[in-house]
């Protein structure tokens, strides 16, 4: 559902059972160990990959894993660093997976910048860089998966209400990576915060033997969210594109005010801006459920620039205010 006007309390059930989950867990272990200076081993198939990570698990190491489609930027080496303070080994996935994109969007023209990727990779000392073709990922053809994950009902909103059949393949995706990779653990980012808890909800929901860790968001010098698809922003978009971290960080400013003053507030601002088109603004408690006064929330946002559909969010302490309007009630 699309709310495009001051709204509080959120569309989605209560999710407290996950709040467990929603912080990195402090049985993470912390090694920071300096990025190794040799080139990473390229795998592209089922077997190499497994060649690849065998001596790890042979010597009991610890492997992270962090999930990409490439187009690599200082936000993915932000959790490429994060993963890499976390484990022994550092393998990072470079697919473009087709089954998470609707025929109309981009996905023909999904930058790929393997030479650039494959240098950043080398850099940050990733150990074994993943890069299969799609066949390896779906051997009967991604028009053809058989087996899918059922993302539930919390890929219904907000996003999935725009992209029905996104989450299903995104979940599909990453249990296909973590059955073949095996990670410990895997580093997603918070900018896509309803991405990371449905692939917390999965990993916990079917026993996969994975920790799974949000890491912060990392923006440009004037805010805003750094994506692949910033780079589908021409000058002038790029300088509208900023409304999206004002408005949120003006939701956050009115947070002690409660629920209402925060979407209040984040709305003024964002419907304000001249070439941004609002699709959704929400505000959830931190297992995307319904925001509780005096607790922790995520204020979340997707809007349009131009072209490019842009996602952002920020978490907040709201105010001992209640929360006025119930989801029932719009």
């Amino acid at each position: 559902m699309r709310t495009n006007a001051p709204v509080s309390g959120s569309l989605l059930a209560d999710r407290s059972a996950q709040s467990a989950n929603a912080a990195t867990s402090s049985t993470t272990r912390v090694n920071p160990r300096p990025p190794s200076r040799r080139s990473p081993i390229i795998a592209r198939t089922r077997e190499e990959l497994d060649a690849a990570l065998r001596p790890m698990r042979t010597n009991g190491q610890t492997i992270s894993l962090v999930p990409t489609m490439g187009a690599l930027h200082d936000g993915h080496a932000a959790l490429m660093a994060y993963a890499r303070e976390r484990s022994d080994c550092l393998a990072v996935s470079i697919f473009v997976n087709p089954t998470q994109f609707a025929p109309n969007e981009d996905f023909d023209s999904y930058p790929r910048t393997w030479d650039d990727d494959l240098a950043k990779c080398a850099q940050l000392g990733v150990d074994v860089i993943f890069a299969p073709e799609v066949d390896t990922m779906y051997p009967d053809g991604p028009g053809r998966a058989g087996i899918t994950v059922d993302p539930g009902p919390l890929a219904t909103v907000l996003e999935g209400a725009t992209r029905p059949t996104h989450y299903r393949g995104v979940l599909t995706v990453v249990a296909k990576l973590f059955g073949l990779v095996r990670p410990d653990l895997a580093v997603f980012g918070e900018k896509d915060y309803q991405q990371l808890s449905l692939i917390r909800s999965m990993a916990r929901t079917l026993c996969m033997p994975v920790e799974v860790l949000g890491a912060p968001t990392v923006r440009e010098a004037d805010g805003l969210a750094m994506s692949s698809r910033n780079r589908y922003l021409d000058a002038a978009e790029r300088r509208r594109a900023v409304a999206l971290s004002r408005a949120l960080r003006a939701g956050v400013n009115a947070a002690d005010e409660g629920a209402e003053a925060v979407l209040a507030a984040a709305y003024d601002v964002v419907t304000a801006a001249d070439g941004v088109d609002l699709d959704y603004l929400e505000l959830t408690n931190t297992d995307m459920g319904t925001p509780q006064p005096g607790a922790e929330a995520r204020l979340l946002v997707a809007a349009r620039v131009g072209t490019t559909r842009l996602l952002d969010n920020m978490g907040l302490s709201l105010g001992d205010a209640a929360v006025l309007v119930d989801r029932e009630a719009r």
